[in-house]
């Protein structure tokens, strides 16, 4: 993938896998356990992301971050971003919470909130360069979470698995109340991974209208 790591960051990803599958016997992280998997479905999937932003803006947040991903690989290998991530299951920011104290990771914050909650909240709202999801919601349902957070100029990443051409035609009205302007849908492949991947970019051209993030759970209920 072009991507050049040092030691100390190789060691990082042990303690990552290491964590991820002693937790994941108490707790529910991921179905995925093997080794091999959690290099190629995890690790390296996450790191697709590098492939459209090759250089991470000062700050990122990842909502809907589960076990870490793509936000905290993304912060092993860029390790001066300042990263946000964002997850509603408590079990699941307890093991975030102990993952980066074990990585010894700077600057990252763990909010235990739904997406909508955190974008109404001033110390997040339009404050990051990239907001970003991995399997999350469909694309129009994710505008309302992620865009919020994006400040103008700045970019929305949804991380998608087949063509979401049709995701994206449906999103167009949300990306354009919301303040935001799809630039792009690539394709990835993931080393050692037979299976489709896909990136969408969406930039943020103007402020949100303050009514959104609508309340928590009406953006999948009712998507724009």
């Amino acid at each position: 993938m072009g991507i050049t790591l040092s030691a100390a960051q190789l060691n990082q990803f042990e303690t990552y896998f290491s964590a991820l599958t002693d937790w994941n016997r108490r707790v529910n992280l991921t179905r995925i356990i093997e080794r091999d998997d959690v290099i190629a479905k995890h690790f390296l999937d996450s790191l697709t992301c590098l492939r459209a932003v090759p250089k991470l803006p000062a700050r990122v947040i990842d909502v809907g971050t589960g076990a870490g991903f793509p936000g905290v690989v993304l912060k092993i290998v860029q390790p001066e971003i300042q990263l946000t991530l964002v997850e509603s299951v408590g079990k699941k920011t307890a093991f975030l919470q102990h993952l980066t104290d074990a990585l010894a990771m700077e600057n990252v914050t763990v909010l235990h909130a739904r997406a909508e909650d955190v974008g109404r909240m001033p110390a997040h709202r339009e404050k990051y360069g990239l907001a970003v999801a991995r399997a999350v919601a469909p694309v129009r349902v994710l505008a309302e979470y992620l865009l919020p957070l994006v400040k103008i100029g700045g970019l929305m990443l949804a991380q998608k698995g087949t063509d979401p051409a049709a995701e994206v035609a449906a999103a167009r009205n949300a990306f354009g109340i919301l303040g935001g302007k799809h630039i792009q849908t690539l394709a990835v492949s993931v080393p050692n991974l037979d299976a489709a991947r896909h990136l969408v970019l969406v930039r943020k051209t103007k402020s949100t209208p303050k009514q959104y993030p609508r309340k928590a759970g009406t953006p999948g209920k009712k998507p724009i």
